[in-house]
């Protein structure tokens, strides 16, 4: 099971999600609270997007190995800030690659996605859905995953206009009917708005006057985090939060 968090507010250095808060995603990836499902440490790739000032469309950094082993990070962290982020680090199912480009974000475009969890049964369960995807999406998915494939099919939707918060939920409700047992706990940002499912597997959120953050585990020990239940979608700009059933998205 990955680690996965969003942040939208004033921009803030990378450094303060990555590594200086008491449970930064850093230390996330090798001493996590909660593998529920399998795995001890999240160490097969890494990567984190941002918006810089201005953009809408973000910038990404990807790497196969662990972030804690990444050299350049850490500076890097330090001298970027950003008002819109998501990051991730990745603990592969048994025998899917590990490469830079089976790490999520995954993206295009304004959007950045990434995925904490497996699908079950993979691959035969989700050959369905896949076929009907346009087969130069399938071609040219960013890795063999579950993930790249969880990504296209929420990708598919977004291109089509559906809004983030459908895009997910429709993504997971239709996942599950074909792959019972799945764990589909996905995070997808535009810059503006952060959509998040909870399907398997834990999400807290801290919200603030002027900022959101969604993280797989509380980057803190401020009272301000709350669990987002299971079985549920979670909405959320820089002011708003918003959470619902899954089933009534």
């Amino acid at each position: 099971m990955c680690r996965h968090l969003a942040y939208l507010g004033p921009p803030a250095p990378l450094s303060a999600l990555l590594f200086d808060a008491p449970h930064a995603l850093a230390r996330q990836s090798w001493a996590p609270r909660d593998m529920r499902g399998g795995g001890t440490i999240n160490a097969d790739g890494f990567g984190v997007g941002w918006y810089p000032p201005g953009a809408t469309t973000p910038v990404r950094y990807r790497r196969a190995g662990p972030l804690w082993s990444d050299p350049t990070l850490p500076a890097l962290a330090a001298a970027t800030s950003a008002g819109a982020v998501l990051a991730a680090v990745r603990s592969a199912t048994v025998g899917m690659p590990v490469t830079e480009h089976a790490a999520a974000p995954f993206g295009e475009g304004p959007w950045l996605f990434s995925h904490n969890g497996v699908v079950a049964g993979w691959p035969d369960s989700v050959t369905g859905l896949a076929a009907r995807l346009p087969t130069r999406d399938l071609l040219t998915l960013d890795a063999p995953t579950d993930a790249a494939l969880l990504w296209a099919l929420v990708r598919d939707r977004l291109r089509a206009g559906v809004p983030l918060d459908r895009a997910a939920a429709e993504t997971v409700v239709e996942v599950v009917a074909a792959a019972a047992g799945s764990r589909l706990n996905l995070l997808l940002t535009d810059g503006v708005r952060v959509a998040a499912t909870t399907l398997g597997h834990a999400l807290s959120v801290r919200a603030r006057p002027d900022s959101v953050l969604v993280s797989s585990e509380p980057l803190d020990d401020d009272p301000a985090w709350r669990t987002v239940p299971d079985g549920h979608l979670l909405v959320a700009t820089a002011t708003t939060v918003d959470i619902t059933d899954l089933g009534r998205p």
